[in-house]
């Protein structure tokens, strides 16, 4: 595996999926946060600090969730009907290196998207003398960044065997589920059924749990879990991504073309 080639194709993706005018909804992320800020003060006159923050990380968690998924299931395919697949896997490029490099490309996008947004969000705040925990808010929007990596890779996982279309439903499904798992278990507790309990069980080792990596709530009030907590919830989000890409690897390695 040469890191030359994966670099290659990691830069190319980024200038791809750059030409595609993502980064437009940088300004509709602008647009969408002074709009917050002028309407939230009248809607909520008591609570408007909270509701402007809880906006604005829940606003760059849902414009990256797009991104990751509808660009992330659609990369591979995109590349398999132009036939430009047909070139690039009889070169010396491994597939390995091919979804690696994706996978790296679409990351680099959505650091820079968050980025953006997280400044754009604190400036925002600033402006409307609002006081925010300025530390918790960095590690929310870095550990969105991780449950952004790890939807390309669920994306891309997809992608290798299904059409875009499917793929993305898909994705949402286990961007939803994976929100959701911790209740979903403890609904399988209080359900007392045991085909119930197994099968929430099942969900819950299967799929990933998404809720270790969304900080957004604690943020809010400047409250994060322990170091050591944090320290494991990065390494969970970190294995379950490589997990991920390596279950692509395996699979695309199979496909004819």
């Amino acid at each position: 595996m040469s890191l030359i080639r994966i670099w290659a194709i990691a830069t190319n993706g980024f200038r791809e999926v750059i030409r595609d005018r993502i980064l437009y909804l940088i300004g509709l992320f602008a647009l969408l946060m002074i709009a917050a800020a002028q309407l939230l003060p009248q809607v909520a006159a008591t609570t408007e600090n909270k509701i402007l923050l809880d906006f604005g990380l829940a606003s760059a968690s849902f414009l990256g969730v797009i991104v990751a998924i509808f660009v992330g299931t659609s990369l591979i395919n995109k590349e398999i009907e132009k036939r430009t697949v047909l070139v690039l896997i009889p070169k010396p490029v491994s597939r390995a290196e091919f979804i690696i490099g994706k996978h790296l490309g679409l990351s680099g996008v959505l650091g820079v998207l968050v980025i953006a947004m997280t400044v754009i969000n604190l400036l925002i705040l600033s402006l409307s003398k609002v006081d925010y925990p300025l530390g918790s808010i960095l590690m929310a929007e870095l550990y969105l960044f991780l449950e952004l990596s790890l939807i390309t890779a669920v994306a891309l996982l997809f992608s290798v065997f299904t059409s875009s279309v499917l793929a993305t439903l898909l994705s949402f499904a286990v961007y939803l589920v994976g929100h959701l798992s911790q209740d979903i278990v403890k609904l399988g507790n209080i359900s007392k059924n045991p085909g119930l309990q197994q099968l929430t069980q099942n969900l819950y080792l299967i799929l990933p749990d998404l809720s270790r990596l969304d900080l957004k709530n604690q943020a809010v009030y400047g409250i994060l879990p322990p170091s050591l907590t944090l320290g494991l919830h990065a390494i969970y989000g970190l294995f379950y991504t490589g997990l991920l890409l390596s279950l692509a690897i395996l699979i695309f390695s199979r496909r004819e073309f």
